[in-house]
């Protein structure tokens, strides 16, 4: 690690800590008025924002980045849009700080109450996906948390513009800019230096794939939010409805195929795999989805006239972020369980069926952050649910699970308040 990156780090940890202590006291109205000042710096500097995105989106097909990632690097007026939305969304959310979750009168007169509080200064590790500066940074402020965003370098052209742009705009409502701060992504060791800036940095979240996950929470001494990888599954219940769970597997699978929320195994139960696979395949085929299936699968798609991949035990363990999608058939309710237990990421999981029997079953057994009954595994997102924007979806039993809103960028505080009580 060079001297140049420790010292700029820790400055910028310096320079978070005190815009923290501003914001922690801030009230609501400033927050709302911050958000809506950088939701329309973003829409009045569109293009300057997306001549960066072109730069960036440049550098990665000369450096054959796959399409699946570049979907996710790439920006537009529409997705600009998208972001500015999002934060006005998030102004128009409830204030989670100074929301009192308890309180009681104590037998000996004390008055209790647990509010919540700022977490502090959350630094946030992530890949590629521009847009989630300012999601990120929209959230945090709400809460009352100043932000460090160290994205990839695929995306420093972009995070650089979006971060000034919003830096200039919190400013004009009597905000610091150190409320916002990128960290420098042209090395490597400025994730090392934010993930041992313990005193500095309150929590970190990391937003990416497997590796970066895990390099995070193994190796950091500040608390980590661990968010996670998506191996989703939608399984196809005897009692399915076949032309619902047709849908469903296709906008699973296909509506963003590069997103966390995206399906990547697909079961089937023996009973209904002939007549599902037999219009599955061949519309998974027409959206362009390659199936890597096991050999009944193979064996409704020699029928239906559909190459498929012979499936090992790695593609069902897979986040594929592409086109491609395991499949197996089950035997019964219970197979499938056993299946999501072994492969499943604890993301989201889905269940087709019309049996409510069935469906309490799923709901009850299966591990995950979210269990869908009935519905796309795509609708468990922060903005789906109603939170706003989301600062990533955590696959951890502690403190946060889900898709993380504002109240999971907060902590809480005990207030007691006596009248010259003393302890015996």
């Amino acid at each position: 690690m060079t001297k140049e990156t420790a010292v700029s780090v820790l400055e910028l940890g310096r320079r978070a800590r005190a815009a923290a202590a501003t914001l922690a006291t801030v009230p609501r109205g400033v927050k709302d008025a911050a958000l809506g000042a950088m939701a329309d710096a973003l829409v009045r500097r569109t293009h300057e924002v997306l001549r960066t995105n072109d730069a960036d989106i440049a550098r990665a097909r000369d450096a054959s980045t796959p399409d699946h990632l570049i979907d996710r690097l790439t920006l537009n007026e529409r997705r600009v849009a998208g972001m500015a939305q999002g934060l006005r969304e998030m102004a128009a959310l409830p204030d989670p700080v100074g929301e009192v979750l308890r309180g009681s009168l104590l037998p000996n007169g004390l008055e209790l109450r647990q509010i919540r509080v700022p977490l502090g200064v959350v630094g946030i590790i992530y890949e590629a996906r521009p847009n989630v500066t300012a999601d990120a940074a929209g959230l945090c402020l709400k809460a009352g948390n100043a932000v460090l965003l160290r994205g990839s370098s695929s995306a420093r052209s972009s995070n650089e513009a979006i971060v000034g742009v919003l830096r200039d705009a919190v400013v004009t409502v009597g905000l610091p800019a150190d409320a916002i701060q990128l960290v420098d992504a042209s090395t490597r060791d400025s994730v090392k230096e934010l993930m041992r800036a313990r005193g500095l940095v309150d929590v970190l979240i990391p937003r990416g794939g497997a590796d970066l996950i895990r390099s995070v929470v193994e190796d950091s001494t500040v608390p980590v939010i661990e968010t996670g990888v998506g191996n989703c599954h939608v399984y196809v219940d005897a009692a399915a409805d076949l032309s619902m769970a047709l849908a469903i597997v296709l906008n699973a699978k296909t509506q963003r195929p590069s997103v966390c929320n995206a399906a990547e195994s697909l079961l089937v139960h023996e009973a209904v795999a002939a007549e599902f696979l037999a219009a599955a395949l061949p519309a998974l085929r027409e959206a362009g989805v390659t199936v890597h299936g096991d050999p009944a699968v193979a064996d409704a798609g020699r029928l239906a006239g559909v190459d498929v991949v012979p499936a090992d035990e790695a593609d069902y363990a897979t986040e594929y972020l592409s086109l491609d999608l395991s499949a197996a058939v089950v035997g019964s309710l219970d197979e499938a369980i056993v299946h999501i237990r072994r492969y499943g990421s604890s993301h989201t999981e889905a269940i087709v069926t019309g049996s409510q029997a069935a469906a309490r079953r799923f709901v009850a057994e299966v591990d995950a952050a979210a269990v869908v009954v009935n519905a796309s595994t795509r609708f468990t997102d922060g903005g789906e649910f109603g939170f706003g924007a989301e600062i990533g979806i955590s696959t951890q039993k502690l403190h946060a699970r889900g898709p993380m809103g504002l109240p999971e960028l907060t902590s809480t505080k005990y207030v007691v308040v006596g009248d010259g009580h003393i302890r015996n």
